[in-house]
């Protein structure tokens, strides 16, 4: 099978400072002023408990409001705190700008309307065991408690549901909570064809394709804020995507 055999090539090389953090957290963001100075400032504080170097990336894409402004007063009050920052709104692209600039050993993938520290803890004993190079956060694990709008709990189900039948995952969840070991997916990431909202899901369906050791856990999501983007906007880009990853993943085996 061609995804295996890629597989087996050497993630690019990705050389760090030697006061690179352990830990990097990527957080898209869109359109979040009322929420970002609060959540990172909270998540800044929990993630100073652990006791272990880290980094918070935020990675805003083409807000309208004051949350690039918020992001770079962020950068230059907490020193482990970098905005990068880009025009056009898209999360998959900020989530994968995030994720190639991070330095640590461990990225954890993040939304600005969770901040999970509950997940961080579970997540870090798992790769810090071996048992697995990826643990991804899922909202439909039969343990899981989804505090949502049913709207959005239902979208989930379709989502992964569609997921399966197009592409053969094999999980319950792909978008949103995720950690890994950033040097064992590096040529992952690479292989990723699509980006807004199916960036996250093609990120899991290959990482599983390609043999990564991947863990699920559950976790209690309620949302701080109602989506940044209308569910319902979102349906034309994913089925577009859906159809360019079948044709790459199971077609041309890519």
């Amino acid at each position: 099978m061609a995804a295996k055999a890629a597989a087996a090539k050497p993630a690019a090389a990705n050389p760090t400072a030697s006061d690179a953090p352990e830990l990097s957290v990527v957080i898209p963001c869109y359109n979040e002023e009322g929420i970002l100075w609060s959540s990172v400032t909270e998540l800044h504080a929990g993630l100073k408990q652990l006791g272990r170097p880290f980094e918070i990336l935020i990675s805003e894409n083409g807000s309208k409001d004051q949350t690039r402004a918020i992001a770079d007063k962020l950068s230059r009050n907490f020193p482990e705190v970098r905005a990068i920052t880009s025009d056009e709104p898209n999360y998959g692209k900020a989530l994968r700008r995030g994720i190639e600039a991070a330095r640590g050993e461990y990225v954890l993938c993040e939304e600005i309307d969770l901040c999970d520290l509950d997940f961080h803890k579970r997540a870090l004993e798992i790769l810090d065991s071996g048992r697995a190079d990826m643990v991804v956060g899922s909202k439909a694990h039969p343990d899981a408690k989804d505090e949502r709008p049913m709207t959005r709990v239902a979208a989930t189900a379709v989502m992964n549901g569609l997921l399966r039948v197009v592409l053969g995952f094999k999980g319950t969840d792909t978008h949103g909570l995720k950690a890994f070991n950033r040097e064992k997916m590096l040529y992952t990431v690479s292989k990723c064809v699509v980006d807004r909202d199916l960036f996250a899901s093609e990120l899991v369906v290959r990482a599983q394709r390609y043999d990564v050791k991947i863990i699920e856990i559950p976790i209690v999501i309620h949302e701080k804020r109602p989506p940044s983007i209308h569910l319902f906007k979102r349906v034309p880009n994913v089925l577009k995507g859906l159809a360019k990853l079948f044709y790459v993943v199971r077609i041309r085996n890519r």
